[in-house]
């Protein structure tokens, strides 16, 4: 991607630290790209980027339709405070606007709650990918992230290739969707949690103990969504905790019990989470995934049209879901 593009920032969650607010603007603006919406990273009410009304009229603005879309929509950065928003955007408008446009919408973290729900409510497809102040605006910058990212929003199907933990082949497709672990959770039993039954969950977390992971999984579990999809990826559990009351009792021993309690093929190791080195995934996005017993996992995504027309197409996969 090598193109000028317009990028708007959003800031739906906590206040960012304004000198790294600054850096990734300064990062994107060297490589020639256009960023509106900076004074969204110096906003702060008590331990939000603003208040409710000013974050949600920040979203709804994308259904102006005097106003041009943007070529990229990125939130600043995560915490929380995208559940408060959730009630109040303009879904109908934002899906008219964004469903079939070339936009992209990226973020991770708290973002889930906005990604999930524009799924669920208007059939908007996001990215769960780097945001600014932390993977364009901190002291070191990962080129596996950002070229990742540029690449997968530049082309009409990608694929991707890691290695990680496998019990048993697959080759599958279905819907790619999830995120945030606590996010995703919170939003069972209401209007924006999508529908995607047969679908492959990808999950994340952050400071996080191991019981309270495994009791996430276990919400996901009795709710009835695990047993659902086709494939469920674990990613990064960033700085989870190991309870000093059993050491032994570590996110190993989580991943293996959750390999009892459902029939889904469970695969550990994605490279996505509150990492550096991280994938860009398009949620909502036909996606196709094969995995052998060796470890070896591809991803293959296609389906979203975002900026494909406006760069050649980046390498994929042998075949495309």
């Amino acid at each position: 991607m090598t193109q000028p593009l317009t990028i708007q920032l959003i800031a739906p969650s906590g206040f960012a630290d304004p000198q790294a607010v600054q850096r990734g603007v300064e990062h994107l603006e060297r490589a020639g790209h256009r960023v509106l919406g900076k004074d969204a990273g110096l906003r702060r009410h008590q331990r939000f980027a603003g208040s409710d009304a000013e974050r949600i009229a920040e979203i709804n603005r994308l259904t102006d339709m005097d106003q041009p879309l943007p070529d990229i929509v990125m939130a600043i950065r995560g915490g929380y405070g995208a559940h408060r928003l959730l009630a109040h955007l303009d879904y109908e408008g934002l899906g008219a606007r964004l469903r079939d446009s070339a936009c992209v919408l990226v973020g991770h973290s708290d973002f889930t709650a906005i990604s999930l729900a524009l799924n669920a409510r208007a059939g908007v497809t996001s990215f769960a990918g780097p945001m600014l102040a932390y993977d364009f605006g901190g002291q070191v910058t990962s080129s596996f992230t950002l070229d990742h990212f540029w690449n997968t929003i530049g082309a009409r199907s990608y694929g991707v290739q890691w290695d990680g933990r496998v019990d048993r082949e697959v080759d599958t497709w279905g819907m790619l969707w999830g995120g945030n672990l606590a996010v995703v959770c919170s939003l069972l039993g209401t209007p924006y949690m999508p529908e995607a039954d047969h679908g492959i969950l990808f999950l994340e977390d952050v400071f996080e103990p191991v019981y309270r992971i495994e009791r996430l999984l276990y919400q996901l579990k009795l709710g009835g969504v695990l047993d659902r999809q086709r494939v469920i990826l674990l990613g990064n559990f960033a700085s989870c905790n190991v309870d000093e009351y059993d050491p032994a009792y570590d996110l190993r021993a989580v991943v293996e019990h959750l390999r009892t309690l459902t029939d889904v093929p469970v695969i550990s190791g994605l490279p996505f989470g509150h990492i550096r080195d991280k994938l860009t995934l398009p949620v909502g996005a036909r996606t196709r995934i094969k995995a052998g017993v060796d470890g070896h996992v591809g991803l293959a995504f296609s389906g979203y049209p975002h900026l494909a027309a406006k760069d050649a197409p980046a390498p994929r996969m042998e075949q495309t879901p």
